[in-house]
């Protein structure tokens, strides 16, 4: 247990705890009657919590632990899944995706691809998305939580495990996205003054500032084809295939926009969240870059974490690092199980199950589902103890690229190409997990993201040319289901919302801008 946790630690420690189960709860007496309050928080978010809550839901311990571990390991390089994601990710789900879910009122994303495929390939969707949330994004997030929760007070892992998932899982399956939303935005806020305080904190110990800026020198953002981890290749193709599928098809991250007021709220939201994933990472990359002088030689980079708060930060600051620990746990925990409560609900259980559900069914259906994904996710945390060679942020990378590139080719080519048909759009879903099992087994050394880029493109090519003989649906049946020109603006009745600096448009520049700036010099 960490020595320097005392009293006043456990006090601020707990009142996290309290405060933030205690609001999850108040929240979700707010009116959850309907699917559209349950499910969407009732269509009233503003940008800045559609942005906030995006990046509170992204930001988790497999970002604190998991990205600093890697940054520890690897280096600056270890920005590139952060930065990656402003430039493909939320570029796609800002300028193609977005007025599209929005504009046919969409719950899910597998119900843009019933309705442009058909039901099958919503349901590979849903299996596929389910089944990386609760083997991926749930237990990872678990995993890392406890490790750093047994490193630091000495808390038994599985007890640790089963805790954080119960503590999240009350307010969130009792609220659903409204209870997640209102606890994000005060989770989020807890972190960012955790990370700053353990931030500022490392930099002070390893001799200001100046430290970091000697790392500069090798600072890299583009590295050899034959990287074993980042190799320049992933952006033909790896780091495309996950970052599109991540933050432009995924339902976790998605919802949040389809729960705002109305569509310059949403892409205003968009562009918020760009502007904090291109600034929080610093905090959790720069403790890395300078930790080696004061660690040198750890064997398991995910441990730096709690090796700088045991023995850097003061009485105090390490039970304010701790809630921002759990902050960002449950708040991705939080919106990774409402999300899989939303696609069971909707669809899988009102098309299939009970197609005449009254809506207070649906939302004890909802409910009752989260509770078993909580129990799934607890299971197959275990799993992960069984990974500890690399960082296991590179695990959650690596296990992406097993079901997204069949996803990522549906929605890219169902909203782009009006060729694609439900045969093609099949045949892509069903390819991505054989063929990615196929190549692991036959090129063991090869990048994940080399391998994920591969399966994208071999499921592009087989989706396109299966679809080239096979029927098409008609002008009619795709009306408004297919990509143009007028999906980059507003619709007419929102249009005078964004005059002058309200225009989305300049603060996307700007901060687009400063990405490439980046990329540019440290290439």
């Amino acid at each position: 247990m960490v020595s320097n946790f005392t009293t006043l630690d456990v006090l601020i420690f707990a009142v996290y705890l309290l405060g933030i189960v205690g609001l999850g709860v108040f929240a979700s007496r707010k009116g959850n009657d309907t699917n559209r309050d349950y499910f969407l928080a009732g269509d009233k978010l503003p940008w800045w919590m559609v942005g906030g809550s995006i990046i509170a839901a992204n930001i988790s311990s497999h970002q604190l632990v998991g990205v600093m571990g890697v940054a520890y390991d690897r280096g600056f390089v270890a920005m590139v899944v952060e930065w990656g994601a402003i430039l493909v990710g939320f570029n796609a789900l800002l300028w193609i995706f977005l007025p599209f879910y929005l504009r046919n009122g969409f719950y899910t994303m597998p119900q843009f691809l019933q309705r442009r495929f058909g039901a099958t390939s919503k349901t590979i969707y849903a299996l596929l998305v389910l089944l990386t949330y609760i083997f991926v994004e749930i237990s990872a997030v678990l995993y890392l939580g406890a490790l750093s929760l047994h490193a630091l007070l000495g808390i038994p892992m599985t007890t640790s495990v089963i805790a954080l998932a119960l503590a999240t899982g009350i307010y969130t399956v009792l609220g659903g996205l409204r209870a997640v939303i209102w606890t994000e935005m005060v989770q989020l806020g807890v972190l960012i003054l955790g990370m700053i305080a353990l931030s500022f904190t490392t930099i002070d110990a390893a001799g200001g500032f100046s430290a970091v800026l000697e790392t500069t020198k090798d600072w890299k953002l583009m590295m050899p084809a034959d990287d074993p981890d980042f190799p320049w290749t992933m952006y033909l193709g790896g780091m495309l295939c996950i970052s599109v599928f991540y933050n432009a098809t995924n339902q976790f991250i998605v919802q949040r926009t389809l729960a705002a007021k109305n569509e310059w709220h949403a892409r205003m939201g968009v562009i918020f969240g760009d502007y904090l994933k291109f600034l929080l990472p610093f905090l959790i990359i720069f403790p890395a870059l300078v930790a080696p002088k004061l660690f040198p030689d750890l064997e398991k980079p995910d441990l730096l974490f709690a090796m700088l708060v045991e023995h850097l930060l003061p009485t105090g600051l390490v039970g304010l690092v701790m809630a921002g620990l759990i902050a960002a746990v449950m708040s991705h925990l939080s919106g990774a199980i409402n999300s899989c409560t939303t696609i069971l609900t909707m669809d899988v259980y009102l098309p299939y199950i009970r197609p005449k559900a009254t809506e207070k069914d649906s939302v004890r259906f909802g409910r009752l589902s989260g509770m078993v994904v909580i129990v799934l996710g607890i299971v197959c945390t275990g799993l992960l103890a069984l990974y500890s060679e690399k960082p296991i942020f590179i695990y959650l990378m690596n296990a992406y690229g097993y079901f997204t590139p069949g996803i990522a080719t549906m929605f890219l080519l169902g909203i782009l190409w009006k060729r694609t048909t439900h045969s093609g759009a099949i045949a892509a879903g069903l390819l991505t997990v054989p063929l990615s099992l196929a190549l692991e087994f036959f090129f063991p050394e090869m990048s994940f993201f080399n391998r994920t880029g591969i399966v994208f493109w071999s499921c592009m090519v087989g989706c396109a040319l299966i679809s080239l003989v096979t029927k098409p649906k008609t002008e009619t049946e795709l009306a408004g289901l297919i990509w143009n020109r007028s999906s980059l603006s507003l619709r007419p009745e929102e249009r005078a919302q964004q005059r002058g600096l309200r225009n989305p448009f300049i603060w996307w520049a700007l901060i687009m801008a400063v990405v490439l700036f980046f990329y540019i010099k440290f290439a």
